[in-house]
């Protein structure tokens, strides 16, 4: 096996609560299911081996399996870092040769950006790395071979992802992509997804849903970027 992907998505249950009093439970879980739609849709026109979906949720299974995702059922939601890592270690145990993850709430992920990131480390060993919009987050890894470092998440995440490859001898390989910078998790970031992907599922859905009225008479917080 050469290249795998790993995308983790939580239990739908208690997913994005910087959205509440925004959207509505159902809401917030049809929108999470949305993006992980546009994250496999891109993937699926990617140059990737094998896709592992990693996640507890029945939903987010459906949707992984009509995409041909390889499911990593969960036993409870341990978050983003501990998701990872189990698909880290399968990646391992079944030989691949690099590994790639990027999360389940980058809707604007084209698949040009999973190449782009596919093809940053052509042969040995090293990391490259994708920042968040802020700077601060990290929204896309790939690792060669797949256990060369580890990786941990949630804001600074950038920055000490670059200083752990270094401190294991790496050169870590910085790649700004805007289609996955922007990951979604508060209302600003809604009127960015859709500004930035109106041809996405997820923009789709908040059109129907009324979000753009919603965004208009709601008290803007600055923009991220």
């Amino acid at each position: 096996m050469g290249l795998v992907a790993a995308v983790p998505v939580k239990g739908l249950a208690s997913v994005k609560q910087r959205l509440v009093g925004f959207l509505a439970g159902e809401e917030r879980a049809a929108l999470v299911l949305a993006m992980l739609e546009d994250v496999l849709h891109a993937l699926d026109q990617s140059p990737l081996d094998t896709v592992y979906l990693v996640t507890r949720d029945c939903a987010a299974m459906d949707v992984g399996q009509r995409h041909g995702a390889r499911l990593l059922v969960e036993e409870e939601d341990r978050g983003h870092t501990a998701a990872v890592a189990s698909a880290q270690a399968r990646a391992v145990a079944e030989g691949a040769d690099r590994f790639l993850t990027l999360p389940g709430d980058v809707p604007c992920v084209t698949p040009e950006d999973v190449a782009v990131l596919a093809r940053a480390l052509p042969a040995g060993r090293g990391a490259a790395f994708v920042p968040s919009l802020s700077g601060s987050g990290t929204n896309g890894a790939l690792l060669a071979p797949p256990d060369v470092m580890s990786l941990r998440f949630g804001e600074p995440s950038f920055d000490q992802h670059l200083q752990a490859a270094r401190a294991r001898g790496l050169s870590p390989l910085v790649l700004p992509l805007p289609g996955l910078a922007l990951d979604v998790d508060a209302p600003e970031d809604l009127a960015l997804l859709l500004e930035r992907g109106p041809g996405t599922r997820s923009a789709r859905l908040l059109c129907d849903l009324g979000v753009p009225s919603r965004l208009a008479g709601a008290v803007r917080p600055p923009s991220r970027g």
